[in-house]
C-alpha cells in the first residue's frame, strides 16, 4: 500500500480547502524552511462580518526578503486577544458558538504565549484537524533535509518521506516537473478544490474563501461532511 504526501507552506487558521488537502494523505508536511511572503496567508485569514469580510492577521517581524517562515516572530501576544473579541463579536449568534469559543478561548491563551508564527500556526491546525476527524500526522520541512530549488526540494522531502503519490495544489502547475517524480515512482496528483457544498453561514452572500473556523462555527459537529466536494452538475 503507498504512502501519499502533500505539501504547502505553514497558514493561519487556514480556508477549509486546506484541511480537505490534508484529509486525502497520510502525511502532511508543513513547508516551513521557504522565503516567508507578506500579505499572504501565512500570517492572517478572513472572517465573515456584517459589514463584510475582514481580515485577521498576526503582527510578525521578518528580517529581510530572504527571511524564512520558520524565522518569523511574533513581537507580543496582544494580538491574540483581540482576534479572540473578533470571533466573540462576530460569531456569538453562530449556531456552534456556544459549544466551539470555550475550545477558542483555551487556543488563544496559549496561542499569546508563542513568540513563533509556525508555532502558533500549528497549535490551530492540529485543533481544527482533530475535530474535523483528520487523522493524517503532520510534520514539518524542517524534520527533513532538504535541497535543491522547487521540484527538487519537493521531491527531496517526498523521497525522505517515502511518498509513492505527491499530493500538489494546483498553484504549483506552472513549475512542478511531473517526469522527476515519475522517475523516482512517485505519481503526481493534482488537488481540486471545486464542487465544495454551501452551509448556512452568517452574513450572506455565501463567501468559501474564510477561515474553517467559519465553517466549525456555523455547522458544528457537521463540519466535516462539508469537506466532501460535489463534481459540477452532480
Amino acid at each position: 500500500m503507498g504512502k501519499r504526501v502533500a505539501i504547502l507552506q505553514s497558514n493561519y487558521i487556514p480556508w477549509k480547502g486546506y484541511f480537505d488537502i490534508i484529509k486525502q494523505v497520510d502525511e502532511f508536511i508543513l513547508y516551513d524552511d521557504v522565503q516567508y511572503t507578506k500579505r499572504d496567508w501565512r500570517n492572517r485569514n478572513r472572517i465573515k462580518t456584517a459589514q463584510g469580510p475582514l481580515w485577521l492577521s498576526v503582527p510578525v517581524h521578518a528580517s529581510g526578503r530572504s527571511s524564512l517562515i520558520h524565522e518569523a516572530t511574533i513581537e507580543d501576544g496582544q494580538w491574540a486577544q483581540k482576534h479572540l473579541q473578533s470571533f466573540l463579536h462576530h460569531y456569538k449568534k453562530a449556531p456552534a458558538f456556544e459549544a466551539v469559543y470555550p475550545a477558542l478561548q483555551e487556543l488563544y491563551a496559549k496561542a499569546a504565549d508563542l513568540r513563533r508564527l509556525i508555532d502558533v500556526n500549528r497549535l490551530f491546525l492540529d485543533w481544527i484537524c482533530g475535530y474535523l476527524g483528520i487523522p493524517t500526522v503532520l510534520s514539518s520541512s524542517l524534520d527533513y533535509q532538504g535541497h535543491g530549488t522547487k521540484t527538487e526540494r519537493l521531491l527531496s522531502l517526498c523521497l525522505q518521506a517515502g511518498a509513492t503519490l505527491y499530493l500538489s495544489g494546483p498553484a504549483a502547475k506552472d513549475y512542478l516537473d511531473e517526469s522527476q517524480f515519475a522517475a523516482h515512482g512517485i505519481a503526481v496528483a493534482w488537488m481540486s478544490y471545486a464542487g465544495y457544498p454551501e452551509y448556512p453561514q452568517l452574513y450572506p452572500p455565501f463567501d468559501h474563501a474564510v477561515t474553517a473556523l467559519d465553517l466549525i462555527l456555523n455547522t458544528g459537529e457537521a463540519a466535516a461532511t462539508y469537506l466532501e466536494r460535489h463534481p459540477a452538475g452532480a
